[in-house]
């Protein structure tokens, strides 16, 4: 038998929700083969039925020979999972969160250690160290090693790197090649093209139908309508025209320790521009974007976000901008309009200036026939749009977004900019990081931090030019790779 995976006329619902309708594709033996599409396609619900989480509706699937309803332990021993947010413990230890999972399957480390070597070694010196405290790279490397130490001969993987910087990830896919080279069959679901790219064949999913098989760069060209997009041109309305200053930060140090998580940056943003805030996992970004919203005190330099002292006048900065966090912040056991006029409330808004804007915002959306529909039934796509429109719900001076594309299919990214280019043309100033080098292209200016300090300052234009590259990713990876601290 040639195939790994078997699924044949596999559906499944929740309730009135089709999640898979009629789902059925193979896998060969040591394939790598990419599950993709937008979000609430179906590919998280296909996923735990193939790794006997969840129970199909109809049809049959088989993992490496056995049936996925009637053999469940046998598959059981033979996969390995990461599922879309890590599965670790974040209070357990690195050697403590993998001794778990090997006990889980029957094993020990020391039995499945040369099966991890080349993975494990790369994080072993951090063994004592809590997965909470680990980057996102090191958490990838540990939740892998995590799902390897069984020695499976299918690996699942459920959009193992979001969240996580463009050369971890290259890193990451490094790694599965190494994998594959094993004979190990390796099934995954990706937003980013260029980890398409490097898988042997894709299943389109959509509105849980299987659209097309074929290889990347076939599937992308036939549905570029949902993979590639039109980029966004800005118009001169969206341009920031204003030389006042919206951020101003000079010398801005954040130590803990001896360790220096922002090590002396200077940089200033401009009303209305839309500012990108790149850097590896580990660089200093989100350190410096809690020093600049209030939520942490610089050791040392000075700054003044729309006009308020970081040091001193916190509680009023807090007043004057909206913040949209990479782990969503939204209350998903609320409905839309609950959580809406709550956030209002918090911004200190007016019940009749809420429920006029309510009406407004729902509308833009295309939202109305979901205003009482809990946010935690909604596509993570529709969430964050949710969530980036309620941060600028009160009209603020500043807006700033920590990865809130992080996990979203190309087409949801391209509508979710477009709602910050109408922001910005409304003047709110948007300091924005991300691990979408395409995104960085819609910046009017990038700074790229590495090592805790700004490498480089400029146009995506300027900075491709200043380092020759042809694009941003290709910047960013050039500078990232000068690091020489650890990230974690």
């Amino acid at each position: 038998m040639n195939d790994a995976i078997v699924v044949s006329h596999i559906s499944k619902s929740y309730g009135k929700v089709e999640a898979l309708r009629d789902v059925s594709f193979s896998v060969g033996r040591g394939e790598v083969f990419g599950l993709i599409g937008p979000d609430g396609a179906g590919k998280t619900s296909l996923f735990r039925i193939l790794c006997t989480l969840l129970l199909p509706d109809e049809g049959t699937a088989a993992v490496d020979g056995f049936d996925t309803m009637r053999q469940m332990r046998e598959i059981r021993r033979r996969v390995g999972y990461m599922p879309g947010r890590f599965s670790l413990y974040q209070d357990l230890t690195v050697r403590e969160n993998l001794a778990f999972f090997a006990t889980l399957f029957g094993t020990t480390v020391e039995e499945g250690y040369d099966s991890i070597r080349a993975i494990y070694s790369q994080i072993e010196r951090f063994a004592d160290r809590k997965a909470g405290a680990l980057s996102g790279g090191m958490k990838q490397k540990l939740a892998l090693s995590c799902a390897l130490v069984h020695q499976p001969s299918v690996l699942f993987l459920d959009e193992p790197t979001t969240g996580v910087d463009p050369v971890s990830r290259k890193e990451f896919w490094d790694m599965l090649e190494s994998l594959k080279e094993r004979g190990i069959t390796i099934v995954a679901a990706t937003p980013y093209l260029d980890e398409v790219r490097r898988c042997e064949r894709v299943a389109f999913l959509s509105e849980g139908k299987v659209q097309g098989i074929d290889a990347p760069d076939v599937i992308l060209s036939r549905f570029k309508d949902v993979f590639n997009p039109p980029a966004i041109v800005p118009s001169a309305a969206t341009q920031p025209q204003q030389a006042e200053l919206a951020i101003e930060v000079h010398h801005l140090v954040k130590a803990f320790g001896t360790f220096h998580a922002v090590d002396d940056i200077t940089f200033s943003v401009r009303k209305g521009e839309i500012f990108g805030f790149l850097g590896a996992n580990g660089a200093g970004k989100t350190t410096a974007m809690h020093m600049l919203t209030g939520l942490n005190q610089p050791t040392s330099g000075t700054g003044t976000v729309a006009g308020f002292d970081i040091r001193t006048q916190h509680e009023q900065i807090k007043r004057h901008i909206g913040y949209m966090s990479q782990r969503f912040s939204l209350y998903e056991d609320l409905s839309v309009r609950e959580n809406i006029r709550l956030f209002g409330g918090i911004y200190g808004m007016k019940p009749v200036e809420i429920k006029a804007k309510t009406e407004t915002l729902l509308q833009q959306l295309r939202f109305e026939d979901h205003a009482d529909d809990l946010v935690a039934s909604l596509p993570l796509g529709w969430k964050q749009k949710l969530a980036f429109s309620v941060s600028i719900f009160h009209d603020p001076a500043i807006v700033f977004l920590d990865e809130p594309t992080g996990g979203v299919d190309p087409a949801t990214r391209r509508q979710f900019w477009e709602l910050i280019y109408e922001a910005a043309g409304r003047g709110i100033t948007v300091f924005v990081t991300t691990h979408y080098m395409d995104e960085a292209e819609y910046c009017d200016r990038i700074s790229i931090m590495v090592d805790g300090k700004i490498s480089a300052m400029g146009t995506p234009d300027e900075l491709k030019r200043t380092y020759g590259k042809p694009d941003m990713d290709s910047v960013f990876t050039y500078l990232a790779r000068q690091a020489t601290r650890s990230s974690d």
